[in-house]
């Protein structure tokens, strides 16, 4: 993995049609880390192959099955370096098996596996294979997620007491996966999508920046998961209490139902001497109200911005900065931790905030327990 050149990337998922993979292109080349030079980018041979064309990869290194990609670039001398995983849910556990069997790493989109079951065999995997796994998460990617993290474990909040977190859409207010829309027909189906529909999909999510940025590990959740949408098969809309270590409590709603909302991810935390508050549609500010005083606007690319925010800020305060650069950011730190790990160098402080098999166990262990809970009327339950 020479230092002097891109990284050679793999994509399993990601072809004509999809939404996510184009997303992670755009994210790994931000930063001129890497280069898609292979893929399996549909289960669908025809649609593969259109989409590899479409790509600039070649015809020998465009596949049709990711376990065969998987065999023939391990065996290749310019084989790919890491592989993005950005296909349906119950593709990742296999096909991150198959690469990291074949000593290639692995960046997956999330949540990490179909079930907790995979999840947890998957991380054997994992300890075993001296490969790096690196989960996208990408909310962690953003400079003012990140400064938040920063000044909670800095104490500037004190002891914290509370946390509110909430992620509402409103895309699938209607029987949008009856109209053979892709994109809804894998998430409102229990077999491609798991036991979690909104709850997977963004509940997992708002369950992950909530943990990143405060640094407690939900102890237990009491759930209630509806289907308001006649006939869907998974939940639409999820609510339900926190509990913490250290008598923290907290709440979650998540909702595809929340007719105006187009993707309201909003975190909000409140401690013993003051509050931090944080919305993904005005990325690049941060509100901190101390206890006894006026509130503080806190901006992207600012003074006050500790060095977590300035490491993953690209452009001056001012101009907008947000989803694809919160992506990318983990492109970068994966590229940093590659490179490092190659080297035989240790990695740059920033790439321990990066998510991996053990945010993936928590995000199954957190759909499991919601699960069960609702199942029984919302019942506290231990994750």
């Amino acid at each position: 993995m020479a230092s002097h050149r891109r990284l050679r990337l793999g994509m399993v998922g990601g072809g004509e049609g999809a939404f996510i993979g184009a997303v992670h292109r755009i994210a790994a080349r931000l930063d001129d880390e890497y280069e898609l030079v292979a893929g399996a980018l549909s289960s669908d041979p025809d649609r593969a192959t259109r989409s590899a064309v479409g790509l600039h990869i070649t015809p020998e290194r465009a596949y049709t099955d990711f376990r065969t990609m998987a065999q023939a670039e391990a065996a290749r001398p310019d084989g790919i370096d890491v592989v993005a995983i950005v296909t349906p849910n119950h593709i990742h556990y296999p096909a991150a098996r198959a690469f990291l069997e074949a000593g290639i790493d692995v960046i997956c989109d999330k949540p990490v596996t179909h079930d907790l079951a995979e999840a947890e065999d998957l991380a054997r995997i994992i300890a075993t294979s001296n490969r790096s796994f690196v989960l996208t998460h990408n909310y962690t990617g953003y400079p003012m997620v990140r400064q938040a993290r920063e000044m909670v474990a800095a104490g500037e909040i004190g002891g914290i007491r509370v946390v509110a977190v909430e992620y509402a859409q409103d895309w699938l207010s209607t029987d949008l996966e009856a109209t053979g829309q892709k994109q809804a027909a894998w998430r409102t189906d229990p077999a491609r999508s798991g036991a979690g529909g909104a709850l997977g999909d963004i509940g997992t999510h708002a369950f992950n920046i909530a943990e990143f940025v405060t640094g407690l590990s939900t102890t237990s959740v009491a759930a209630e998961l509806t289907s308001f949408v006649h006939g869907r098969a998974l939940d639409d809309n999820a609510q339900m209490l926190l509990r913490f270590p250290g008598g923290a409590r907290g709440t979650l709603w998540c909702s595809q139902v929340a007719a105006g909302n187009e993707n309201a991810l909003r975190l909000r935390v409140y401690g013993e001497t003051g509050g931090l508050s944080w919305q993904q549609e005005h990325p690049n500010q941060l509100i901190h109200t101390p206890l006894g005083a006026p509130p503080r606007l806190l901006s992207r690319g600012g003074p006050a911005t500790g060095d977590a925010a300035t490491l993953a800020t690209r452009i001056p305060a001012g101009h907008p900065e947000g989803y694809l650069e919160g992506f990318a950011q983990l492109y970068r730190d994966a590229a940093s931790l590659l490179r490092a790990r190659c080297a035989g160098e240790i990695p740059p402080a920033a790439c321990a905030l990066l998510p991996g098999i053990a945010e993936g166990l928590r995000g199954m262990k957190f759909i499991t327990a919601a699960v069960a809970s609702s199942a029984r009327d919302g019942a506290w339950t231990e994750i």
